[in-house]
């Protein structure tokens, strides 16, 4: 650690030991300022500048995340214990030269994140989950189940979703394609959009939804809420983690059957990943169409089986080809997107579902690279056909 930074963390132990002991009142940064012209006389006023700044960012913020908080390039920030931190811009990991000088260091920024949000890590309890107050999700892992120190993972909120008009632009999805999927989510057809760890789904989702007429009710549901529609008429619903004691947890799925009952004309989940898949199923087959979610999958086909697997899960003991009958009939476009080795993030192929022998096949419309196809004689041809006339 270089010498500005151990001199930075040394201040900040002594302004610690000072607000324990009732020795110090007053502003942070006045506070600051004095250690610094105390302690630091010899330095140049830039580097006491430099220093004082560090100082505070220790001792008011996340330390030596502040920068990478500030950049607003940063879309992920990972922390590998005290001296591997690495920052994700524009799709693609890279390290950063941020260091904590301790593991304490560390786990004091963690808890600044945490308490807040009534949250904590211990021993007893070493995973959390947890959102910040500007939307950011938070991911915390401590010793023992860390064996390389705390990790931090901390996924950065932006505050302005994207469109569909955006994705384009970006080079995500042709124009074609775009207008497209606005004509089918105008056309109410329910979509699914899968995609590995990273590859943009919500961001998908999120200009998927914000094709959606001003004048329908729409009832989002998440883990941790990412999502930003613009509409009038929005309902965001965030599931809850246990407490403490272990109590208090209210799952997607109970959101999602309480959305049931709230007269949603749109239903949007963030993420199926349990039985709330079913649940799904059950609301797109009972006249809940034009709904949307994603799923970790990879690719259409498999996204498909996927939800049959999720929906078994549900533990209500309905056969498996009652629930291929349920997702043949209740979903009716794949998005399929994907993440390329430079970190861009496309749509790989878009797929109409199809009602095969046994169960749900897909056929597809789009590919990476190749020309959009029409959709054909099933569902989602229907809804297109009836939206044109």
């Amino acid at each position: 650690m270089e010498a500005l930074e151990e001199l930075a963390v040394a201040l900040r132990a002594r302004l610690l030991e000072r607000a324990r002991s009732g020795e110090s009142t007053g502003d942070v940064r006045e506070q600051v300022r004095e250690l610094v012209d105390l302690e630091a006389a010899p330095l140049s006023e830039a580097a006491r500048a430099e220093l004082g700044e560090r100082v505070m960012r220790l001792a008011t913020g996340l330390g030596p995340l502040e920068p990478l908080l500030s950049d607003p390039e940063v879309d992920e920030i990972m922390v590998n214990g005290t001296d591997a931190v690495f920052a994700e811009r524009a799709g693609r990991l890279e390290p950063t030269a941020v260091r904590f000088g301790s593991e304490g260091e560390l786990m004091h920024a963690i808890e600044r994140i945490l308490a807040p949000l009534g949250r904590r890590v211990d021993e007893a309890s070493p995973l959390c989950d947890a959102r910040l107050a500007d939307g950011s999700r938070v991911n915390v892992v401590i010793p023992p189940l860390s064996l390389g120190g705390p990790c931090l993972t901390i996924r950065r909120f932006r505050p302005r979703g994207f469109s569909l008009r955006d994705l384009v632009e970006a080079g995500t999805l042709p124009g074609e394609l775009g207008e497209f999927l606005a004509l089918c989510v105008a056309a109410r057809a329910s979509i699914l959009v899968s995609g590995g760890t990273g590859a943009g789904k919500t961001t998908m989702l999120n200009a998927l939804s914000g094709a959606i007429p001003g004048d329908e009710r729409i009832v989002t549901i998440e883990d941790a809420a990412e999502l930003r529609l613009r509409q009038r008429h929005v309902v965001r619903l965030e599931a809850r983690p246990a407490n403490l004691e272990g109590r208090g947890e209210v799952g997607i799925r109970q959101l999602v059957r309480n959305a049931l009952r709230m007269r949603p004309d749109r239903i949007v989940v963030g993420e199926v990943r349990g039985g709330e898949a079913l649940d799904m199923l059950q609301a797109l087959n009972t006249g809940h169409d034009g709904s949307l979610t994603t799923v970790h999958a990879n690719s259409p086909d498999d996204a498909l089986r996927r939800i049959e697997t999720l929906a078994l899960m549900s533990g209500v003991g309905l056969p498996h080809a009652a629930v291929r009958e349920q997702v043949s009939s209740a979903i009716e476009l794949v998005v399929h997107q994907a993440r390329l080795p430079d970190g861009a993030r496309v749509v790989e192929s878009a797929a109409e579902v199809a009602r095969v022998a046994g169960g749900s096949g897909v056929r597809d419309l789009y590919r990476r690279g190749g020309r959009l196809h029409e959709a054909g004689e099933g569902a989602l041809g229907r809804r297109l056909h009836a939206l044109a006339s």
